[in-house]
């Protein structure tokens, strides 16, 4: 996209801030698909079923194991963070060009408006901490079925116009380390890895649409546009001048003739000689 300096032509610059939160609200999205994951152990001798909620964190699980690597002081030992856990990051952005439109196309609502949106692809990993096996495929097993292998979510992209989008969010990927050296000393860590692709979208600037309340056109005698006489002007107008996209109105057509040689200027109003 070329840009142009600004005189008065309308092209918005770079520099024109403006901030819709739109990787936010897509990272939230991301991990609101994972906030409500269950975790349930039966005991056979006390034929009770133990139901915990698995906790859910931003962060890369190499944070959550080296906390876990860490001698524990006595003091601080029932501090330790437990297992099992899911813990989500943002790892990628990349520009989508197989979802481009053309960048002249403006979104549009009553007087507002923005250009076409830009696709974007963010990259997430999830990573599945657990000390036993069990528990991670419980976790594991509720997340898959859902991904075959797509998972959409809604996101309201720009309030301001009213835009929401349905996200796509692709599982890319599934794999699985077990973080154990053997020590006698060393907590077993299982680790599932599930990589993602979220399919967004990047909204520039949002303006103000500017109302056309008169149209003038000028028609000449041939296409010399230095010498040709002008012939006639059409002038339209909206009857009542002041009427809304949304009114009930009409027009006020004017057609003007000429045998003169002058040309309207459009910034100063008034006609003048060629």
């Amino acid at each position: 996209m070329s840009s142009k300096l600004d005189g008065g032509s309308g092209i918005i610059m770079l520099g024109t801030y403006f901030y819709h939160e739109i990787f936010k609200k897509t990272i939230v999205g991301f991990g609101t698909l994972f906030n409500n994951i269950e975790l349930r152990r039966t005991d056979p001798n006390l034929d009770k079923t133990q139901v915990m909620k698995v906790p859910l964190a931003y962060g890369p699980a190499e944070k959550y194991l080296a906390r876990l690597r860490q001698t524990p002081d006595p003091q601080q030992a029932k501090i330790q963070i437990t297992l099992p856990r899911i813990a989500f990051e943002l790892t990628g952005i990349t520009y989508d060009s197989s979802r481009k439109v053309a960048p002249t196309q403006i979104v549009r609502v009553d007087d507002k408006k923005s250009f076409m949106p830009v696709p974007y692809n963010l990259d997430f990993e999830l990573n599945i901490l657990s000390k036993n096996q069990d528990d991670a495929l419980q976790i594991v097993e509720q997340i898959l079925p859902f991904f075959q292998p797509s998972y959409s979510i809604t996101i309201n992209m720009m309030p301001e116009i009213g835009e929401s989008k349905d996200i796509i969010v692709n599982l890319d990927s599934v794999t699985y380390r077990d973080d154990y050296d053997g020590d006698f000393d060393q907590r077993r860590t299982l680790i599932y890895t599930l990589k993602f692709t979220a399919k967004t979208y990047i909204y520039g600037p949002v303006r103000d649409i500017t109302q056309i309340r008169k149209a003038i056109v000028d028609t000449y005698s041939s296409m010399d546009q230095v010498n040709a006489p002008r012939v006639q002007r059409y002038t339209v107008e909206p009857d009542p001048i002041d009427a809304e996209s949304g009114d009930d109105f009409g027009f006020n057509e004017v057609f003007s003739e000429f045998t003169d040689i002058q040309k309207w200027n459009p910034v100063t109003g008034e006609d003048e000689p060629i």
